[in-house]
């Protein structure tokens, strides 16, 4: 399964609820980009988590949250290109709200 978390884990539970559901990929978009920054409290969260989901990020959002430069190790970037190859990969996808 494809999550697809846009806010902020600072302001929603998204991305914690994400990780509890099993294994999959998460695509942080929007918002939920804040959640690959390097030095935040997520950074311990999503490394944990490596083995039993792989992380992804829109390039766009980074860029325009200015922390593009800053995304955690494990975590990939991807254009809206590669948003539509993920949405195409997984069978099925949620959106967190």
């Amino acid at each position: 399964m494809l999550h697809i978390i846009n806010k902020s884990p600072y302001d929603r539970p998204a991305f914690d609820s994400a990780l509890k559901t099993g294994e999959g990929a998460i695509l942080l978009i929007e918002d939920g980009v804040y959640a690959a920054a390097r030095g935040g409290a997520t950074e311990a969260k999503i490394s944990a988590a490596q083995g039993k989901f792989k992380f992804y990020a829109l390039t766009q959002d980074l860029e325009a949250r200015g922390i593009a430069d800053r995304v955690i190790d494990g975590v990939t970037t991807v254009d809206y290109g590669g948003f539509v190859d993920l949405v195409a990969e997984y069978k099925t996808c949620q959106s967190w709200l």
